[in-house]
């Protein structure tokens, strides 16, 4: 009877952990510990996204609500971060300054016309120079190509005068298209990007054409063009946006005929003013103009922009 009750209470007692449980309990609260450490890490990620993306939106958000506040509510003490009053005039202002002697229409249509032909022509020698750089063998291909790399050490300001010089008083361009297009159709850096992506297609197709009897421009556009078209097309975004924004070179060289649209809205929005101050809410709508087109185009296109850029630096 005494042995029964000694193994009744011996069932019943709490037997001691063994080392496979002991460590199954380990690994269940590392698990558990990491768990809560990676929520709490995330957590923190989105919570400074969200804190750096206010940081960068906000003047885009300060620039549309300004441009369609009254002039004494922008220069109010106290901000205000949404409009009493939409004054949607300030746009009707900035398109009606037209009776003044700015004709926007005409510099919107320069603008297209100087973006447009300075792409293509840009693409044009791009193409051929990245080409000719990754693919021909030719003597001095190299210290061509270091001296080309070079000159982006230097500043493009200081390359204004003697531009201004060569076309201005020796080729006799000042305010013709010519010395808004010509000057800038070469860039070291967008023929180093396609020279990169054109250095990642396998040598041996190109071997593989040229035994075919296969000229190096039908091989140029059959093939290292369609297998490059990311960076062509973050190329001619990047153009497009450099030509669209220009405005110190328009300055300079041409007159009103053929004057872009930057220089134009803001001669056109400092023409505006109330007393001795500006008239900011309408130089805010003239800057709505010129930026919103350029930030559909970023947003609908970015990922050819990072695709073009993050294939072009994989190989040198």
């Amino acid at each position: 009877m005494e042995a029964e009750n000694m193994e009744k209470i011996e069932e019943t007692s709490p037997q001691p952990e063994t080392p496979r449980g002991m460590a199954e309990k380990d690994i269940n609260k590392t698990a558990r510990a990491q768990l809560v450490g990676k929520i709490f890490v995330q957590i923190g990620l989105y919570l400074f996204l969200t804190v750096m993306a206010v940081i960068v939106l906000f003047p885009f958000y300060w620039m549309l609500i300004s441009s369609v506040k009254s002039v004494a509510e922008y220069n109010a003490l106290n901000p205000t971060l949404w409009p009493k009053q939409f004054v949607w005039s300030n746009y009707a202002d900035v398109f009606s300054a037209e009776a003044t002697g700015i004709d926007l229409g005409r510099m919107f249509l320069n603008t297209v016309i100087v973006g447009v032909v300075s792409t293509i022509l840009s693409l044009i020698v791009t193409v051929l120079s990245a080409f000719a750089l990754a693919r021909l063998e030719f003597r001095g291909k190299n210290i061509v190509f270091g001296a080309m790399l070079a000159t982006m050490m230097i500043p493009g300001e200081l390359f204004t005068v003697t531009n201004y010089i060569t076309v201005v008083n020796w080729l006799d361009w000042g305010n013709t298209f010519a010395a808004l297009i010509v000057p800038f159709l070469v860039s070291v850096f967008y023929i180093y990007l396609l020279r990169q992506n054109f250095l990642q297609i396998p040598n041996e197709l190109y071997l593989a054409a040229k035994v075919d009897g296969t000229s190096d421009l039908k091989y140029l556009w059959k093939v290292m063009i369609p297998l490059s078209a990311p960076t062509l097309i973050s190329i001619t975004i990047l153009k497009m946006m450099g030509a669209w924004n220009s405005y110190i070179w328009p300055k300079l060289v041409v007159g009103d005929s053929h004057q872009l649209i930057t220089v134009g809205l803001r001669e056109l929005a400092s023409m505006f003013s109330v007393g001795n101050n500006p008239n900011f809410p309408v130089q805010m709508a003239a800057v709505v103009l010129v930026t919103v087109p350029l930030l559909i185009v970023f947003i609908c296109f970015r990922k050819y922009i990072m695709r073009g850029v993050s294939r072009s630096g994989t190989k040198g």
